[in-house]
């Protein structure tokens, strides 16, 4: 799922103005390639839209199915506004109708029958069949 979490005005080539809304994915771990320590980050996307914008703003909170996803592009400059710092990227985030962030669950091999007969019988918290406090 990602959720609407704004909208911004935009003039098209020909000086139409039309309203994106801006769209969030849930938090991930990234791993810091300088420091090496973990931080939480989120995914953002623009995707346009044909609504005005009273709409845009009444759509800000909303749910709706799919993710955010990675895309490779052509290289370009990206200044990080927190740091003036200038970075080179070749990717791009991309709104995608799948959620390919769904995890497969593998199947166990252990039956029903194995699990039960595999457990221990009587009082499975003391070796010595006491209950001491």
């Amino acid at each position: 799922m990602v959720r609407i979490i704004n909208y911004q005005k935009r003039q098209a080539e020909d000086g139409r103005e039309f309203f994106i809304l801006v769209l969030q994915g849930g938090i991930e771990l990234v791993k810091s390639q300088e420091t090496g320590k973990f931080y939480v980050t989120a995914r953002k996307a623009g995707i346009s839209s044909t609504f005005d914008e009273l709409t845009c703003k009444s759509l800000v909170g909303t749910e709706i199915p799919g993710c955010i996803v990675k895309v490779k592009c052509e290289p370009y400059k990206y200044t990080v506004k927190e740091t003036g710092e200038e970075l080179t990227l070749t990717h791009r985030f991309e709104y995608s109708d799948s959620d390919v962030e769904t995890k497969t669950v593998e199947k166990s091999e252990t039956t029903i029958e194995h699990f039960m007969t595999s457990t221990p019988q009587g009082n499975t918290f003391s070796k010595n069949g006491e209950l001491v406090h």
